[in-house]
């Protein structure tokens, strides 16, 4: 019979409802591809064997009673590591948190489970998000599937790279930077970060609180579409006050045509600094591909989105030093034994608890919060975001979606970027969409001529335009891959229905 990986997520779920298969045979097949390619991969900082059968076991008895099931009735997923969820720990991949138990579930976990899907496990990640690699966590690396010498981006490298090698169906994400859409391009897989708002945010570890959004990861747009219908829906989650009210099936106009819509491009972002030659030639076949379904295309300015990486650096390291302030050692957290004194201890639990790119982070917000240094970067900063958001409010008046590349260029090779600089430079193209608050998506494009690695774009919608962000990668995907692409080098490795 077919591989779990052949399967898409609306397969494996109408399977499950008609009989064809029992959620526990899908669960089984998937921890059998998980054993049989994690070594390889290394996406998973913990794999929830007991917590996935369980749930299958439930999503089986509830058939054989007659109760209706979940749109993601037995579907394989992960969670980044830095969702909360019963049963497993939240390490956010940082020796701070390394022992630490959830005590609760994030309410984007359990609208996925509440949906039916099976929690497989917790992905590896950049030690509390900070990062475009997956190279600073304190556990592993993950390897990306598509070459194992180079990284999956980050900072939801593990989540993308399960996804792409057919560990799982679907797995979660956050987005502060492009933390979904970078990795997503980077292994060649559907990566989506909604609307800030849409999904809510509470039981994640926050980042960023006003830059932070939770998103799904899929090897298709409408696997993504179906996740995205599990994680929002009628009604604000009471526990988080930015989250929204979102009643939209994300499938509903998913095949409508294209034509007649209008599609934009900023000149400069196309020819920008860094942007590789094979970049560059498959985002003109996106664009050749979208005006042959017919779209127009025009070309939209955003006079200040070259101001996003230095707004973003201030504003998201002084968010991370306020969110980050809690981990103190005496709590819950890495505590430094045989101190002296709280004060000695504080000091050192930070200081042996957190590694490099989370100290250097914290450090930067607790300067630019300081007395005298505030007025001078984080104020400016503040004006700086709300010129990006008026730049998309009047882009959008002209277009109806954006079209830019996903990151500057394919996977890059272990140790490569050792300049933190220009590991940051990696989000050039992600960074204003979180800064504006709108949503975005990474669609794949195929291979790189020249790289033979995925090669993605990024669609850009005005707030709340998801579904429309949706219909337009899946007029790309039409176009340039087949759906359900696995990392060739474990297409069938494991993972057989029987």
């Amino acid at each position: 019979m077919a591989d779990i990986d052949e399967l898409s997520a609306s397969q494996i779920a109408q399977g499950v409802k008609d009989g064809s298969f029992s959620a526990t045979e899908v669960a089984k097949a998937t921890l059998d591809a998980v054993d049989k390619r994690e070594g390889d991969i290394q996406a998973f900082l913990e794999i929830s064997a007991d917590l996935a059968l369980a749930a299958a076991e439930r999503t089986d008895k509830a058939r054989a009673k007659g109760e209706p099931l979940g749109i993601l009735a037995g579907v394989p997923c992960a969670f980044k590591d830095n969702m909360h969820l019963v049963g497993t720990h939240t390490t956010c991949a940082s020796k701070m948190l390394e022992n630490y138990e959830s005590v609760f579930t994030a309410t984007c976990v359990q609208r996925m489970l509440d949906a039916g899907a099976t929690p497989v496990g917790k992905t590896n990640m950049d030690e509390f998000a900070f990062g475009s690699s997956t190279e600073s966590s304190a556990f592993h690396r993950t390897n990306n599937p598509w070459d194992t010498t180079r990284v999956p981006g980050g900072s939801s490298g593990g989540s993308a790279a399960a996804v792409a090698a057919g560990e799982v169906t679907l797995s979660l994400g956050s987005d502060t930077g492009g933390s979904i859409r970078q990795p997503a391009s980077l292994c060649g897989v559907v990566g989506m970060k909604p609307t800030y708002g849409a999904v809510s945010r509470y039981g994640v570890v926050a980042f960023g609180s006003s830059l932070d959004q939770v998103g799904p990861f899929g090897r298709s747009v409408a696997d993504v579409a179906l996740a995205m219908n599990a994680l929002t829906g009628p009604g604000r989650d009471p526990y988080d006050s930015t989250s929204q009210n979102c009643p939209v099936d994300f499938l509903e106009h998913l095949e409508d045509p294209i034509e007649g819509k209008v599609v934009g491009i900023v000149p400069e972002l196309m020819d920008a600094p860094g942007l590789t030659q094979e970049v560059k030639d498959a985002l003109a076949g996106a664009i050749a591909a979208l005006k042959d379904q017919g779209a127009s295309v025009v070309e939209v300015d955003l006079p200040n989105i070259r101001s996003a990486i230095a707004a973003y650096y201030v504003i998201a390291p002084c968010e991370a030093f306020s969110n980050l302030a809690r981990f103190d050692g005496v709590r819950y957290g890495y505590q430094e034994p045989d101190c002296a004194t709280l004060a000695e201890q504080t000091a050192k639990s930070r200081s042996h608890g957190f590694g490099e790119e989370a100290k250097r982070r914290q450090m930067l917000g607790a300067y630019l919060l300081a007395s005298g240094v505030y007025d001078k970067y984080y104020y400016p900063a503040q004006q700086v975001r709300t010129l990006i958001t008026q730049d998309y409010v009047n882009a959008y008046k002209k277009c109806d979606v954006i079209l830019m590349p996903a990151a500057p260029r394919t996977a890059f090779r272990f140790g490569e970027m050792s300049d933190p600089t220009e590991m940051y430079a990696s989000d050039m193209f992600t960074i204003s969409n979180n800064i504006a608050g709108n949503g975005g998506i990474s669609v794949p494009l195929g291979l790189g001529a020249e790289s033979k690695l995925p090669v993605s774009a990024q669609l850009q919608g005005p707030a709340f335009s998801d579904r429309r962000l949706l219909q337009f990668a899946r007029a790309i995907e039409r176009a340039f891959t087949a759906e359900g692409t696995v990392a060739p080098a474990f297409a069938g490795k494991g993972g057989e229905l029987r």
